[in-house]
């Protein structure tokens, strides 16, 4: 996609400091990070969102995290990792290609990432698992 700067990096039309690629995925440095090691695993095939990808290229992207997140905690030993996917504008999806963030992180890191728990109505919670397991049957 000639507008998709995650395929411009892939193609290497924008620079990046690339970790590893296959034959379905890129892995590289956020150019934004959150924390030190802030890195991305895209997908090579475009697919906007989750609710777009091939499986296949979704299982692809999943291990290519799970070697990246190894690699963070070797170089880095951060005391966590938050692995980050949003989908659409109203979840906060930066760049419309499929993608995941591996955030280091470090306790009082500052950082945040988190909400308050405020216990849901367990009547609405129950009908939307009930819903839910009736698409999914």
């Amino acid at each position: 996609m000639d507008d998709c700067v995650f395929c411009r990096i892939r193609d290497g039309q924008i620079p990046s400091t690339r970790l590893y690629e296959d034959e379905r995925t890129l892995a590289f440095m956020d150019i934004n990070p959150l924390t030190d090691g802030h890195c991305l695993v895209v997908t090579r095939a475009h697919a906007p969102t989750l609710f777009d990808v091939d499986l296949a290229d979704l299982t692809a992207a999943i291990a290519t995290a799970k070697r990246i997140a190894e690699a963070l905690r070797r170089a880095l030993a951060p005391d966590g990792l938050n692995l980050l996917q949003a989908n659409g504008a109203a979840a906060f999806q930066s760049v419309p290609h499929f993608h995941l963030h591996l955030i280091p992180r470090w306790a009082n890191d500052g950082k945040g990432f988190d909400w308050p728990l405020t216990p849901g109505d367990r009547q609405a919670i129950a009908r939307t698992g009930d819903a839910l397991r009736a698409l999914l049957a």
